[in-house]
């Protein structure tokens, strides 16, 4: 298992080609990349904000128990934050498994995490110099219901 809450970007291909190197036991790896979008046309960043140690400790709890819920042979968890511009990626998810159905839900379980629960706080930094705090979405908060 891997969490990194991180400022600097990441590399997927590296980290994919890292995870589950030599495992027989894998038989499916779900992963996801998450990219900064803007979605009024007016930002120009979006700025993550945490507290270091508490953060690190949220995402490795829901992380262990996303590998013990599905029986994970492995996990990965990448968070960034600090500014990040347009199309910059910011979050990676990787989950193995013995099966796809559970690969593939553990990840969709951690991406629902990230999004709604884990302790970030989001700004965004407008085209005209404005910024907003980035307020909880209900969809967001629905979609980790499921779980």
């Amino acid at each position: 298992m891997k969490v990194s809450v991180q400022e600097a970007p990441f590399d997927f291909a590296a980290e994919m080609a890292a995870f589950g190197v030599g495992r027989a036991d894998v038989g499916a790896v779900v992963s996801f990349i998450g990219v900064v979008r803007d979605d009024t046309g007016r930002m120009r960043a979006l700025e993550l904000e945490h507290y270091p140690g508490m953060t690190e400790r949220a995402v490795t709890k829901i992380t262990e128990e996303a590998i013990a819920r599905w029986n994970l042979v492995d996990a990965l968890v990448i968070h960034r934050h600090g500014r990040l511009g347009i199309g910059e990626q910011i979050m990676m998810v990787a989950t193995a498994a013995r099966h796809r159905g559970d690969a593939f839900a553990a990840a969709e379980f951690l991406m629902d995490y990230l999004k709604s629960r884990a302790p970030f706080w989001k700004k965004e930094h407008g085209l005209g110099g404005e910024t907003d705090w980035v307020a909880a979405k209900d969809s967001d908060e629905d979609a980790l219901k499921r779980w």
